[in-house]
């Protein structure tokens, strides 16, 4: 009796894999990716800046992609449903495999704030990189006609060559993210 109540106490405190759902409503755990590198982008239907880097996340999933990266676009608004996400996907041409993250289980695993958000994570699911695509945006008023830096692809460049990216770290500029309490 008294191992059965500890297995179901050590059962209980167990912390469940983070995992979403993708559009078809299967429970996905990017962090059991079997790719050498994955990216959790962090977007928004009607976010302008998420929507703004739609050209720049087709152009880092073609470049990367055939590298092993896999990309993984996480919605984390319960207000989006699969068909308004496969409808965005389709306008903006968005690559990867979509994720609604409705209870926040990405957005709370990673710390992610805003979108659009990056999120690189290593051959073993641990995270990388987190933080802006690019410097485009220098704050919600100040944006850049083009970027100085490249923040997302060069952090997939040190990934894939299994280097620390440098920084491992930078702050995304975008909407927030709604909390859920």
């Amino acid at each position: 009796m008294l191992l059965a109540i500890l297995a179901s106490l050590l059962l209980g405190c167990r912390a469940d894999p983070p995992q979403a759902l993708d559009l078809a409503g299967n429970l996905v755990d990017p962090f059991a990716h079997r790719a050498p590198v994955a990216v959790l982008l962090f977007v928004q239907t009607d976010c302008p800046i998420s929507n703004r880097y739609a050209p720049t996340i087709a152009r880092l999933h073609a470049r990367f992609e055939s590298q092993g990266v896999a990309f993984y676009l996480v919605y984390p608004d319960r207000g989006e449903d699969a068909a308004a996400i496969r409808r965005h996907g389709r306008e903006y041409g968005l690559p990867g495999q979509a994720l609604r993250d409705v209870q926040h289980t990405l957005v709370k695993r990673v710390g992610a704030t805003v979108t659009p958000e990056a999120v690189v994570l290593g051959a073993r699911g641990n995270v990388v990189y987190r933080g802006r695509i690019d410097n485009r945006y220098a704050a919600l008023d100040q944006v850049r006609p083009q970027p100085t830096r490249s923040d997302l692809a060069n952090a997939l460049e040190a990934a894939l060559a299994g280097r620390p990216p440098d920084p491992s770290a930078t702050e995304a500029i975008g909407c927030f993210i709604a909390d859920l309490r």
